[in-house]
């Protein structure tokens, strides 16, 4: 071989080198599980989904081992697995119902994953995910109160409800004294007592305390008619995380995760 050939040769193997290190052919797009994950999404931490949630509202956001264990809960791992699918890491931010609004539109997280209801007075100011949640809402009762079976009933009756739930709005509505509490293990405390008439909140919520409270003392007096839709909450700047979002979670029911984790909190699949 001559020298001249050589020469060619190494200036050839050079060049591919070079090219193969700058990545100017052929470029390979990044997936969402590299570092920089989520970086069109505008989130709070790059890489890092921004997470708000009570922690104390069982079955859906609360810490296992009577309150001094990991956080778990139908929406906790539920917000994980579209998360892992998403290739971001999580952090959760545990804040009072009465605040966790207001921390969103301050920035401070990237979403809500706290069953929050939809409705048209929420949708005029934010964004949801698709539900994952499909649950009436249900009036509950000491047990041997029968002096209300329906929400007309509730007129001239005191109710504790948090104070900015749709629940309040719906005991209000219904000619109800509302007692403000910070949630359902308060309502459910004044309930037993004696000191509120009734509670209004998710059909869920009570079939979790049925399941793990021996002789509740309590009963379901009325159901909505329709049932509510609960979903994962964004400030209006964030339509490419939603659209993302949506994604996972048509993923994640598709392949069965959503009905499996429904499943082990509730007996069924409540997410359609």
């Amino acid at each position: 071989m001559s020298r001249r050939l050589i020469a060619v040769t190494a200036l050839v193997v050079v060049a591919a080198a070079l090219t193969a290190c700058s990545g100017s052919t052929s470029p390979e797009s990044t997936s969402s599980s590299e570092p920089g994950a989520g970086s069109d999404f505008g989130l709070v931490t790059d890489g890092t989904l921004t997470v708000a949630t009570e922690g104390t509202y069982r079955p859906f956001s609360f810490h296992g081992d009577g309150g001094t264990g990991d956080l778990t809960g139908f929406d906790v791992e539920i917000i994980q697995a579209v998360a892992d699918k998403l290739g971001l890491e999580v952090e959760f931010q545990e804040t009072q119902w009465d605040a966790i609004f207001a921390g969103l539109d301050a920035g401070r997280f990237d979403v809500i994953a706290n069953q929050v209801s939809i409705s048209d007075q929420r949708e005029e100011k934010y964004l949801f995910s698709t539900p994952y949640t499909v649950s009436p809402g249900v009036i509950v009762v000491a047990d041997d109160d029968d002096s209300i079976s329906s929400f007309a009933d509730l007129a001239g009756k005191t109710t504790a409800q948090s104070l900015t739930s749709n629940w309040n709005d719906l005991a209000t509505e219904s000619g109800a004294k509302v007692e403000g509490v910070e949630g359902w293990a308060q309502a459910v405390e004044l309930l037993r007592q004696g000191r509120v008439d009734a509670t209004i909140n998710d059909k869920l919520t009570f079939l979790d305390y049925e399941k793990t409270t021996s002789d509740s003392g309590l009963k379901i007096a009325a159901e909505t008619d329709d049932a509510g839709k609960q979903a994962f909450v964004f400030t209006k700047d964030k339509t490419a995380l939603v659209d993302a979002i949506d994604t996972a979670l048509d993923e994640l029911r598709a392949d069965g995760t959503l009905a499996e984790i429904s499943d082990k909190y509730f007996g069924e699949d409540v997410t359609q």
